[in-house]
């Protein structure tokens, strides 16, 4: 079984104390103020974004090396 299943109520209970304890620390800001921030990081990051633009072919790790003939 998962570690969760193992685990007791009360053990449970505690590990989601302790992860709301760390979360409580938080800066929390309105998303109406950090999304219209990150609306704009991506846009002024938009023509560097490979994702957008494209990786050419020289510059991509992925492409195949060499292919291969089924004769």
């Amino acid at each position: 079984g998962t570690m969760a299943q193992d685990m007791t109520e009360k053990e449970l209970l505690k590990m989601e104390l302790d992860q709301l304890k760390k979360e409580v620390k938080n800066e929390r800001q309105m998303v109406s103020k950090t999304g219209k921030e990150i609306k704009e990081y991506i846009e002024s990051m938009a023509g560097e974004d490979p994702l957008l633009k494209g990786v050419p072919e020289d510059k991509n790790p992925f492409k195949e090396k060499g292919g291969c003939t089924v004769s």
